[in-house]
């Protein structure tokens, strides 16, 4: 049954929907803990660069890591142009906070 009224919906799509949206909020806390994760590992690489002077940036290894992570992409059925830019957002991300904390250690 289709109809315009959300009051009138089956409860059985109702049911459906609910568990969809249950199942999203979960791999939303997942994406979330994951890229918590990743960023602790990505502060510690900020500090060892520059207790040794290295660029916050490095763009061999972002061109790697982006061309490998459109290929993880590709193979799970995901597009690999939306994987390329949710990479690069955390890449700016990331050099952003390598260069504070290359300031911070200056001081």
């Amino acid at each position: 049954m289709t109809t315009s009224n959300p009051n009138e919906v089956d409860p059985a799509v109702r049911a459906e929907l609910a568990r969809l949206r249950d199942s999203i909020d979960n791999i939303d806390a997942a994406v979330v803990h994951m890229l918590a994760e990743r960023f602790k590992a990505t502060q510690q690489v900020g500090h060892l660069k520059a207790h040794h002077a290295l660029p916050p940036a490095d763009p061999a290894r972002e061109a790697r890591q982006i061309e490998r992570l459109r290929q993880l992409a590709e193979n799970a059925k995901l597009d690999p142009a939306f994987a390329e830019k949710f990479l690069n957002f955390i890449i700016s991300e990331v050099i952003r906070h390598h260069e504070q904390i290359a300031e911070d250690t200056k001081r």
